[in-house]
């Protein structure tokens, strides 16, 4: 992990989780960490669902609820939907969802 900032920010409801996602991707996993325009830090999810009617959007929450042992109704999409670019709200206590995010970060 490089040492940037974290793809994250802890609010009431657990986490923000800023994601870089690439669908149509050979297989699916955490490709580590990037930057934005901004200079933002964003996980990069690789996802082999097609970018349509919203797959990509199911496979991404299915895939945190996998990684991060989260119930799918854990994890909303609140901005991005239609973009590569996501901002991803996680519920639940947020010492522990940044330590199973954490953990994947190191993975990478």
């Amino acid at each position: 992990m490089q040492p940037w900032e974290r793809p994250y920010s802890v609010n009431k409801a657990g986490l923000r989780l800023r994601v870089r996602l690439t669908p149509r991707a050979s297989r699916d996993g955490v490709a580590g960490l990037v930057q934005d325009s901004q200079g933002q830090t964003l996980l990069q999810v690789r996802l082999k669902a097609p970018p349509v009617e919203g797959a990509a959007n199911k496979a991404l929450v299915n895939f945190l609820a996998s990684e991060l042992k989260l119930r799918k109704g854990d994890i909303e999409i609140v901005a991005g939907a239609k973009s590569r670019v996501k901002m991803v709200q996680l519920s639940g206590e947020s010492s522990t969802l940044e330590a199973r995010l954490n953990k994947i970060l190191q993975e990478c």
